[in-house]
């Protein structure tokens, strides 16, 4: 007997829910984008799971419907930049969480920044690659041969390997 749908939804939420995350964050300009995101990718999948066929692995559909909601997230996000006027005067304060290692903290920033530098295919990629996905579910998720995604790949550890070279040393 096939589970039901809201108990497959479940379970794909809590397996997937820190990787989905993950994923908002680095598309996101700020946290509480990263929030709107997560919240709209959640959403996508409660309302596209009944039409999953089942033609790939269901955690490749999770990374495929949620690079869609990332990308056009930002798309969205960039429009409404030029449309909006910024207070910078108003600034709120984040609580952290824990205090992490100053180090490990300094080179996971300078990662994120390098990451940030990346155009959206080749951050996607390393995204992706970051989750540890093999090359051939992230060519299922991003509809590149898995030759061309070993090729972006390698292409994209040089770029970050350059960019990170001077804040490492």
């Amino acid at each position: 007997m096939p589970m039901p749908l809201e108990t497959l939804f479940l379970d794909l939420l809590e397996t997937d829910k820190h990787r989905i995350f993950r994923i908002c964050r680095s598309f996101a300009p700020d946290p509480e984008a990263a929030q709107d995101l997560f919240q709209e990718t959640v959403l996508q999948l409660w309302k596209s799971l009944p039409t999953f066929r089942g033609e790939a692995h269901i955690r490749t559909w999770v990374y495929r419907v949620t690079l869609n909601v990332c990308l056009q997230g930002r798309h969205q996000y960039k429009r409404q930049q030029r449309q909006t006027v910024h207070l910078d005067s108003i600034q709120f304060g984040n609580v952290p969480e824990v205090t992490p290692d100053p180090d490990q903290e300094a080179r996971l920033q300078a990662l994120h920044t390098c990451i940030q530098k990346l155009n959206e295919t080749d951050r996607s990629l390393v995204l992706l690659y970051l989750e540890d996905l093999p090359y051939k579910e992230i060519a299922t998720v991003t509809g590149l041969s898995e030759n061309h995604v070993a090729v972006k790949m390698k292409r994209i550890r040089e770029k970050l390997f350059t960019c990170l070279q001077p804040a490492l040393c």
